[in-house]
């Protein structure tokens, strides 16, 4: 294998593993969804667990060796199509020397049922440059990319994006596998989440309590049903994803969470569950 070519796959694979696990959270939306709407006012509003400002930034290292960084930010609130929005940013930069990856990922999350209301990608790996934008229309249950026809999709569809911020008032508890058709492509679906056991773990942003889950996607990639990926997720009602790993070839990528702010509110020095003073 040319060093080109192992520099590609390893950019590839940072962003891969950064898309895929966060993907991997999609399964639990199903019943997020109803937990917050057993919360909702009078006008059947579901309560979102995040505020604008919130971001949460993870470090990634392939083999050890540092490989970049991602984010997740809750921008704002914006109008689409005549609705409030939650504007919702996933980026990924990093790299190895002679293939750099600067991918962006935005959605925007009906304020009202939490549903994708639109996705766009930009995404930049080495010589390779893709935008592409899709409108997302739940009440039909289907969805346009780049305007062109439209394409059959899901009841309360989640993206890339959205689906991250779903799974804040539910979990897999271990022991417990839970399987979900909630992605917008319904030939992604489902996506299947197994609670395996519970950790300790310390990574940049403290030391936290957590539920260990094995998810596996419809995919050929890191998550693929034939794979090993794990996500830390901490063991109470915010649900962070403070810690994802998977196996692919001879490599192991890792992503933690280094920093995390709520709200605009630095929260990175506060107790976690089980953590430090």
């Amino acid at each position: 294998m040319s060093s080109h070519t192992f520099a590609a796959r390893t950019g590839r694979a940072l962003t891969l593993a950064a898309a895929a696990a966060l993907a991997g959270l999609a399964a639990t939306a199903d019943a997020q969804i109803a937990t917050v709407a057993s919360r909702a006012g009078a006008g059947g509003e579901a309560r979102a667990t995040f505020a604008v400002g919130e971001e949460l930034t993870y470090k990634a290292t392939l083999g050890g060796i540092r490989a970049g960084t991602a984010r997740m930010r809750v921008e704002g609130i914006e109008i689409v199509r005549g609705r409030p929005a939650y504007h919702l940013v996933f980026t990924v930069d990093g790299g190895v020397p002679f293939f750099r990856v600067h991918d962006r990922y935005d959605s925007w999350v009906d304020t009202a049922t939490h549903a994708s209301l639109r996705f766009a990608q930009s995404i930049s790996e080495g010589k390779y440059k893709r935008s592409r934008t899709y409108e997302i229309y739940p009440e039909r249950a289907v969805y346009q990319e780049d305007g062109d026809s439209a394409e059959a999709s899901v009841a309360n569809p989640l993206d890339d994006g959205s689906f991250i911020y779903a799974v804040r008032h539910a979990g897999v508890r271990v022991g417990e596998t839970q399987r979900f058709d909630r992605y917008f492509k319904p030939d992604r679906n489902p996506v299947v989440l197994t609670g395996v056991a519970r950790d300790t773990v310390t990574v940049g942003a403290g030391t936290f309590a957590t539920v260990v889950v094995h998810p596996t996607i419809r995919t050929k990639g890191l998550f693929a049903e034939d794979g090993d990926a794990r996500i830390w997720f901490t063991d109470d009602d915010a649900r962070y994803p403070v810690k994802i790993a998977t196996k692919f070839s001879k490599f192991s990528l890792t992503l933690t969470l280094s920093s995390m702010a709520v709200g605009g509110i630095d929260v990175t020095q506060v107790a976690a569950i089980g953590g430090r003073d």
